[in-house]
């Protein structure tokens, strides 16, 4: 699910992160250049390379020039890592509250999802 308060760039990169973590893009892929992307996505290609230049600040993402932008060797697990601890941080903590102000158990919380 894409957080529809966050900056335009931000989103793409949730986009982009969400096609490695689904397997989209593997280790090793390549990526949709920036045009092709900010046509898919309906967005403009510097917004879109500000996204992907997030991801090669980071070292998730290599440009081979004159050819395109691949996956990294590793950053599925990397930025897989990187979530695990932004949802433990910033997003559990209130959930976790508002589960145990509404008196909803975790393990009965297991169960709707399992149904």
């Amino acid at each position: 699910m894409i957080d529809q308060s966050k900056p335009v760039y931000q989103r793409l990169r949730d986009v982009i992160a969400n096609a490695i973590l689904d397997g989209t893009y593997g280790d090793g892929d390549m990526l949709p250049s920036v045009r092709a992307l900010a046509a898919e996505e309906g967005a403009n290609p510097l917004t879109v390379a500000k996204a992907y230049q997030t991801f090669q600040d980071e070292g998730l993402v290599t440009v081979k020039r004159g050819v395109g932008m691949f996956v990294a060797a590793g950053a599925t697990e990397r930025l897989r890592n990187l979530m695990r601890e932004d949802f433990l941080t910033n997003i559990w903590p209130p959930v976790a509250e508002q589960m145990q102000r509404i008196g909803l158990d975790a393990r009965e919380l297991l169960k709707l999802t399992d149904a």
